[in-house]
């Protein structure tokens, strides 16, 4: 069943790690568009984004031209603790479905935040650390990224707020008590404990809240409290470096056996998995130097790439951060309360929005029941249990590796694994109990939501 050349996990040794971030922007002829001043419709420049974000982090923001950016010293001892990650072989899951495609996938959950989300919260913390500040507030949809960070704060000292979205602070109590358990403070987002949350709740009375009021919440929290700054999970130019670690370490370990993918697929809700992964193959792709077929899989409840529209939009639903030029459904579009978790979020990444407009990647959605199907299916074959968020990548490797088997063709095809789904075990019980249903938002809703972007020049 096994190949004797390729194991069925291939580790890297510590010395190959990558010691530098890559950024995928310095290969840009189209640089995403800068953030703007929602007040004055100007750039905003780092004075600006001072009483938000960390200096270090502000200066990672906003640089298009630097292509590496050494990885420092503690980060890569904290990264030591669980990386390098392995990238295996799927050679049990090609089995089941008999299909000649080889499949790949690179496993992102063997830490205890049980995610990718710890590759960029450690240099977060790090750099906030660094600057002498007190702590830093942050919002979490499934709770991934909220684990990480309180995990990362925990181990520099820093304190730590967290605004997690309401559904899945109801859905999830144990990712809330992992977060707790290393010293977070977790609030149901949104909460009446700040003005923009009352305001949500007053305009959206019984809402189940989203990333985008979670993110309102958090910034406000940041910005009126003395030796805070705001950190993000997704969306942002920093995370994308910060998460580069995936995709490089992903290349190095496929150049090691001379392995070339024609298919590299991740799920995509603000960015940060599926940016990273692919960093350095849109690297290649951007020069010249190969070419690969890259798929973004999102949820059909919230499908910003597949229906949204390409423009400048607030990144929260409280319309306080600045506006970003990127796929959005509309910063006031809530997603229906259903188990895509962090991929419940209105926009996507600037960088990822910008490389999609121009043609350099593809998009699909996928509805909820298709992706537990691929979940369960994936779990029995590989014996793990995928975060709902990973399975829409599953969902569509799978797709493509039986369009192989019906063809004949030997594609090879790497998928993004970017956590476990062992606190998503309410989700898994509504699947297999027969309750869990597809909703897809109607052209109606979406536009009543694009009518109210701001108008930018």
């Amino acid at each position: 069943m096994a190949n004797e050349t390729i194991p069925y996990k291939i580790y890297l040794e510590e010395s190959e790690m990558p010691r530098y971030w890559y950024n995928v922007r310095a290969d840009m002829k189209n640089k995403p568009a800068p953030l703007i001043n929602p007040a004055t419709h100007e750039p905003m420049s780092a004075s600006d984004l001072a009483p938000v974000f960390c200096d270090e982090l502000i200066a990672q923001e906003l640089d298009n031209d630097t292509r590496e950016y050494p990885i420092p010293q503690e980060i890569l001892g904290f990264y030591k603790m669980y990386r390098p990650s392995p990238l295996v072989r799927a050679y049990c899951l090609e089995e089941k479905l008999q299909t000649p495609a080889k499949i790949y996938y690179k496993f992102e959950g063997n830490n205890t935040s049980g995610s990718h989300k710890l590759n960029s919260a450690i240099a977060q913390a790090y750099y906030a650390k660094k600057q002498g500040l007190k702590g830093v507030t942050t919002e979490t949809g499934a709770g991934q990224w909220g684990t990480a960070l309180s995990m990362a704060c925990a181990y520099l000292g820093l304190d730590c707020k967290v605004y997690m979205v309401k559904v899945s602070y109801e859905q999830k109590p144990f990712r809330r008590e992992v977060m707790r358990t290393y010293g977070a403070s977790v609030t149901p987002s949104p909460s009446d404990t700040t003005s923009i949350g009352r305001k949500i709740l007053a305009e959206h009375p019984g809402t189940t809240g989203s990333l985008g009021c979670a993110i309102s919440e958090a910034v406000e929290v940041a910005t009126s409290t003395p030796g805070y700054r705001y950190v993000l999970g997704s969306v942002l130019n920093q995370v994308l470096l910060h998460q580069s670690v995936i995709g490089l370490e992903t290349k190095i370990a496929l150049d090691k056996y001379g392995i070339k993918p024609d298919i590299i697929i991740g799920c995509a809700g603000g960015g940060s998995n599926l940016g990273g992964l692919i960093s350095p193959f849109m690297g290649e792709k951007l020069r010249g130097e190969a070419d690969y077929r890259i798929i973004a899989v999102e949820p059909a409840s919230c499908p910003s790439f597949t229906r949204g529209v390409f423009a400048y939009d607030f990144c929260d639903t409280g319309m306080v951060c600045p506006l970003a030029k990127m796929y959005t459904l509309g910063a006031d579009y809530i997603p229906a309360p259903n188990h895509a978790g962090g991929l419940r979020y209105h926009g996507m990444s600037p960088v990822l929005s910008q490389l999609y407009h121009d043609g350099y990647m593809e998009a699909t959605s996928v509805p909820q029941t298709k992706v537990f199907e691929a979940a369960e299916f994936f779990a029995r074959s590989e014996g793990i249990l995928p975060a709902p968020e990973s399975s829409h990548a599953i969902r569509v490797a799978i797709d493509e590796a039986l369009k192989c088997k019906e063809t004949g063709e030997e594609k090879t095809i790497v998928f993004g694994l970017s956590g476990t789904g062992y606190f998503d075990l309410v989700a898994y019980q509504k699947f297999n109990d027969g309750l869990m249903d597809d909703y897809i938002p109607t052209d109606e809703e979406l536009q009543e939501s694009f009518s109210k972007l701001p108008k930018v020049d």
